[in-house]
């Protein structure tokens, strides 16, 4: 019979998992020597952090659709990692975290790094399972991996007794479970249509998880058909082709205004996969709580969502894949040439706002990011964290494929570092991380593990020496009373040459095309570093 820890994997392997992100821990050892004789099929990558292994497990669940996993140990370990669980959760990621527990005998008596980790992560977890019933270990790593699929997705903790790992179990499952789909019924779509066939400014709206090309394609064929504007939620910009006819932006912080207006003129918003939360929402102003002003036809699998903030005129419970299929096909019976002009506008005040802005002093991102497009494959994945130099990337990069861009709708800092690391590890190719000077210090570390596994990721640090978001808001509240805010870097280039990556230091904007050479014809990781003006706190703003 083999071990928990054996089944453990073993349910790994049922489960086509590739890779395991973790910091190791005692309270998991027997796991960790499972792992060995596992180490063919599935890849061990050692971390310096636990949040960046958590953070690691959660692109991987974006970029794969299937629940990414990360192993850490009890207490400190455990809360360490939280952050990726949080950003998971509001992300609707698929994830599993394994978490070495104190033993059976020892539960209860707050026995060293001891953690009530169902009081912990309650809230904002979608399950916490208790792996203390060693024949049953099989069922319920299953279950753990199914509950993070199922619905919305997000992530599930499963803790794990260190004096039952050695216990003989069950062997695994043989198949993962398949959660069930919701589809979209004949009635609501019949509903859709006859909306469309009266609306004259319709948009549609997509976000969420789970997008393939597939679901982008089929999008597309309705908008096209429909003649109807597209928009995307916050972060979820590589959701659609972002040089489609029909693109017209996407909405959260830093909206193009004109979008704005126009969404909130539109007479019919289809929001689909989305959860409508606050950044993408405006804060709940569009569409408006608990009554939108606009009729809103609001499509996501999980039916709580749909109704737990607004009252959509059409609520439909569905998967995206399902329903964009369905809008697909919906697209074929619609005329929406009488939109042609509503759509063209659209697309023109989005190219409009494309433009790049200018600056009076230091790098101009924008121009960066421009040259960055033109450089890199349009296959390239994309990757930041938390703060104002963020805009610069989500207004002037133009995503063409999907599962190109890995943000946190959290507005989690220091998620970009270990989210690139573990693109460039699952995609074979080069991913690109943009993170600002005090997001990329939060995991800053990660770069050991980018070396240790020869991870090609472009790392380009904004360097401005202030904590740029909030720098911002203080000088709006109290103009001119700087505090807290500032920051004291290090030499970002000599930094990453002493994990033995090239190091680059840009302060010329008309200098960074010849770096940026330079930095990719490293074999493995690289770094650049952007010296930007404080003032230029965001695209065409300064601060004063």
């Amino acid at each position: 019979m083999p071990t928990v820890a054996q089944t453990i994997v073993a349910a790994l392997a049922a489960e086509e998992t590739s890779h395991v992100f973790c910091v190791p821990g005692e309270s998991y050892l027997a796991v960790l020597d499972a792992l060995y004789d596992a180490q063919k099929d599935i890849a061990l990558i050692t971390c310096r952090h636990e949040a960046a292994a958590a953070n690691m497990a959660e692109a991987y669940g974006k970029l794969r659709g299937r629940a990414g996993v990360a192993m850490v140990t009890r207490g400190p370990g455990a809360t360490h990692a939280s952050i990726g669980i949080h950003t998971a959760f509001q992300d609707s990621t698929p994830l599993v975290m394994f978490v070495g527990d104190v033993g059976t005998d020892m539960i209860g008596r707050e026995a060293f790094q001891e953690i009530d980790y169902g009081r912990y992560f309650g809230s904002f977890a979608k399950g916490v399972i208790a792996l203390d019933r060693p024949e049953r270990a099989g069922e319920l790593v299953a279950r753990a991996f199914a509950l993070a699929r199922s619905g919305r997705p997000g992530p599930v903790v499963v803790t794990l007794p260190e004096d039952l790992l050695l216990a003989e179990a069950q062997p695994a499952l043989a198949r993962p479970a398949q959660p069930a789909e919701p589809s979209p019924d004949a009635g609501a779509i019949g509903r859709l249509a006859q909306m469309l066939e009266t609306a004259q400014r319709p948009v549609l709206w997509l976000g969420g998880p789970g997008w393939t090309a597939e679901d982008r394609a089929n999008a597309a064929t309705f908008a096209q058909r429909a003649n109807v504007p597209v928009v995307t939620a916050w972060r979820r910009k590589a959701h659609f082709d972002n040089g489609h006819s029909h693109y017209a932006g996407e909405l959260g912080l830093g909206a193009n205004p004109k979008l704005v207006e126009r969404v909130k003129d539109a007479d019919l918003i289809v929001a689909l996969g989305t959860r409508l939360g606050e950044v993408t929402s405006l804060g709940y102003t569009l569409p408006a709580v608990p009554e939108p002003q606009q009729t809103l036809v609001h499509i996501h699998p999980d039916a709580d969502t749909l109704t737990d903030v607004r009252r959509p005129a059409l609520a439909i419970q569905s998967s995206s894949r399902l329903a964009a299929h369905a809008l697909a096909e919906l697209g074929y019976m619609l005329d929406g040439s009488a939109r042609a002009s509503w759509v063209e506008d659209a697309r023109r005040d989005y190219e409009t706002w494309m433009q790049p802005t200018q600056v009076q002093a230091g790098v101009n991102m924008a121009a960066v990011i421009a040259v960055l497009d033109t450089a890199l494959p349009d296959e390239t994945v994309f990757t930041n964290g938390a703060g104002n130099f963020a805009a610069w990337l989500h207004r002037f990069h133009q995503h063409r494929h999907v599962g190109t861009q890995l943000a946190p709708t959290s507005g989690a800092m220091g998620y970009g570092v270990p989210a690139a690391i573990a693109a460039a590890l699952l995609t074979g190719g080069r991913s690109v991380c943009v993170a600002g000077d005090g997001d990329f210090l939060m995991s800053g570390s990660e770069l050991a593990t980018a070396v240790r596994y020869g991870a090609k990721t472009l790392f380009v640090v904004v360097d401005n020496g202030q904590l740029g978001t909030i720098r911002m808001h203080q000088e709006r509240e109290f103009a001119g009373r700087q505090s807290g805010t500032a920051l004291t870097n290090p030499d970002f280039a000599a930094y990453a040459e002493s994990f033995g990556i090239p190091g680059f230091t840009v302060t010329d904007t008309k200098a960074f095309s010849d770096v940026l050479d330079q930095a990719l014809a490293a074999p493995g990781p690289a770094l650049i570093c952007c010296r930007t003006d404080p003032a230029e706190i965001a695209p065409g703003r300064r601060l004063g």
